[in-house]
């Protein structure tokens, strides 16, 4: 079962793409399994190294998060490396669906919500939980904990809760 909690990675860009997310050459791979060592490895960003990705479970992240090549490896990539949520102020179409097609979170929020995370949490050691039944966000630190609210289509909470579109289509067809 997928677990919508755990440590938080921020990546304070906007316009990180598929290519960033999991580099083209590794697309001929095999299993989801093969691209786990590979997340990110195209990322440039200052403070950011590969280690940084070890024991994450959340991303929390700027604007159009997913953009480029349409693929279905780049939500992979974060399933094998047990990340499961992505919090953004926005998504490309394509691999927004594609996270919750693999029974993900893509959570939207506006921008002044992104950059309070931001300027409150980012630096810290900062935990998210995903309480998709209330719509809501709990960020914690050891001194603070608040929750915050987001939408998602009723379908796309249905996806989730069914283990993305197969469990889905396993359950209804």
């Amino acid at each position: 079962m997928k677990k919508f909690s755990g440590k938080v990675l921020f990546l304070d860009r906007s316009d990180i793409n598929t290519d960033e997310i999991i580099p083209a050459k590794y697309l001929t791979e095999i299993t989801k399994e093969a691209l786990k060592p590979y997340l990110l490895e195209d990322l440039t960003l200052e403070d950011f190294t590969h280690e940084d990705i070890n024991d994450k479970a959340v991303i929390v992240t700027r604007e159009n998060f997913g953009c480029g090549s349409s693929r279905e490896h780049a939500p992979w990539a974060f399933e094998v490396n047990g990340i499961y949520v992505v919090i953004a102020e926005s998504f490309a179409r394509i691999f927004r669906q594609n996270m919750y097609n693999c029974g993900m979170f893509a959570i939207e929020l506006p921008k002044e919500k992104i950059d309070y995370l931001f300027d409150n949490y980012a630096g810290k050691d900062t935990t998210i939980e995903v309480d998709g039944d209330n719509n809501k966000i709990i960020v914690t630190t050891s001194d603070k904990s608040e929750a915050i609210d987001f939408s998602v289509g009723e379908f796309d909470k249905t996806l989730v809760k069914e283990g993305g579109w197969v469990g889905y289509a396993d359950k209804n067809y």
